[in-house]
């Protein structure tokens, strides 16, 4: 069963000896993001910091800031267990005995326990603010110096499709221009702004609701690149093994996560822009400052005890690394799925998600390599992928020392490049144009004939396997 709310997992992480309560006063401009980054870096806990310079607020950092407490806010031994959980339900066969039958009850109990909710009465709405309303009295961070203000960077943003009424709810950073508005940084490639560009053309209002602090798994359910018009609370459901409880807000028509620290209600109008940024981003670069639409409030509420959930980005290793290593295995086998010839895939933290993929795959024909690469840029939000590098199966692509040497000798760049224009990140500043530029395909696979290689393809050096079982007999007296 998922974690019942944030203080659930905070008391789990403290037992666990993966939490540090910082009670040196600490003030959320650069302070807290000066700390939390040292500990970053140095794979170290998560922090609560319980005195916070001009707030009563506690804020939490690095909370999903290692592999270890990844898996625990998933409740995982490892990311694949998750991957090989959905492939049980897509694999699922039609029940035409009675044992089958049987087997299925389980699953069907899951599918059940994997929609929302609804409750009546919400932690979330112990206080309600709809006068006076203050963004400010929150704790939110200014990160970097350069930044353009202060940002809510772990929000849950809720909206609906204008027509169909769909859900989604995805993550996009929040910069508190004033006591009641904020900008509204979602990309274009993004569910909530292809939301808001539907609305605007209808020429309607946009209403949207803010959740900060959700359960760990509804809150990574936020960041997964799920196909369009999936709910991520049916996902947050199949995570948890247990329905999102979702409670009605009280200004707006959006359902919002019951156990949630706080909720920020509120629209968005048609046609109205602000300049929002800079902002220190996971780039390890400034997001250059832009037009985006403006996000009125018009209530919040929030736990009596609530305490503010906050990450900080930039140069990687960060919090977010593990966030996205854990999509990349959970993920995998779904793309396994549509191409099985992959064997292996890492995205490095270097490349900071949609820069850099390494995969290895089983090459059955030539051209085959150009072909996986082609097909990685046709699916969802590996459309963002800069440079595809494509191995042979033997190729540990998790090693990047063995990488970076099999790119150097197997690589003619002539005849192994492919260059292609596509969509890029928004973020992507080397682009000549905003969200469109070039990509690389490196092709770094044994050639064949057949892909008019003619000369002779030198074999791997490998020790005798005699000979290396007899020294590793041998080892232990070498006294080495």
């Amino acid at each position: 069963m998922g974690y019942k709310n944030l203080q659930e997992f905070i008391r789990l992480l403290e037992k666990e000896g993966e939490l540090k309560r910082i009670t040196e006063p600490a003030s959320p401009y650069l302070e807290i993001t000066e700390i939390t980054d040292r500990v970053c870096k140095k794979g170290g806990p998560a922090l609560l910091f319980t005195n916070v310079v001009g707030h009563d607020m506690p804020v939490l950092m690095n909370a999903f800031g290692s592999y270890r407490r990844m898996c625990l806010a998933l409740q995982v031994s490892n990311f694949e267990e998750i991957g090989k959980d959905i492939l049980t339900f897509l694999e699922a066969e039609a029940p035409d005995t009675l044992i089958k039958k049987l087997k299925m009850i389980p699953k069907l109990k899951r599918l059940a326990d994997m929609f929302p909710k609804m409750v009546s009465k919400a932690p979330c709405q112990e206080m309600v603010i709809e006068d006076n309303i203050d963004l400010r009295r929150l704790p939110a961070l200014h990160c970097w110096p350069k930044d353009g203000g202060r940002f809510i960077t772990l929000p849950l943003v809720f909206t609906k499709h204008p027509e169909t009424g769909v859900r989604n709810c995805g993550m996009y950073r929040i910069q508190v221009f004033d006591a009641t508005t904020t900008g509204m940084h979602w990309h274009t490639h993004k569910g909530g702004a292809q939301h808001y560009r539907i609305a605007e053309k209808r020429g309607e209002r946009l209403e949207v609701a803010v959740a900060i602090g959700a359960d760990p798994a509804t809150t990574y359910s936020a960041t997964a690149p799920l196909p369009e018009d999936i709910d991520e609370m049916v996902f947050s459901g199949f995570l948890r093994s247990e329905p999102v409880e979702l409670v009605q807000c009280l200004t707006v028509d959006q359902q919002v996560p019951a156990e949630a620290q706080i909720i920020i209600e509120g629209y968005v109008e048609p046609g109205e822009r602000r300049v929002e940024g800079p902002f220190g981003d996971h780039t390890g670069y400034y997001s250059l400052a832009d037009k985006y639409p403006v996000f009125h409030v018009t209530c919040i509420t929030h736990r009596k005890e609530a305490v503010y959930p906050a990450t900080i980005v930039g140069r990687p290793p960060m919090e977010d690394c593990y966030m996205a290593k854990a999509t990349e295995r959970i993920f995998l086998p779904l793309i396994k799925k549509q191409l099985p010839e992959i064997v292996d895939m890492n995205l490095p933290l270097e490349g900071v998600f949609h820069n850099l993929a390494f995969i290895s795959i089983d090459k059955r024909y030539p051209g085959h390599a150009r072909k996986v690469m082609h097909a990685l840029w046709g699916m969802g939000q590996m459309m963002f992928t800069k440079i595809i590098v494509i191995f042979d199966r033997e190729v540990d692509v998790q090693d990047l020392s063995q990488v970076l040497w099999r790119i150097g000798n197997n690589v003619d760049p002539r005849r192994d490049t492919v260059i292609t224009d596509g969509p890029v990140d928004a973020l992507d500043h080397a682009s000549p144009l905003p969200h469109y530029g070039g990509k690389m395909g490196i092709d770094a696979t044994r050639k064949w004939p057949e892909e008019g290689f003619e000369r002779d393809w030198p074999e791997v050096i490998e020790m005798d396997e005699a000979v290396r079982k007899k020294i590793d007999a041998l080892w232990g007296k070498l006294d080495l």
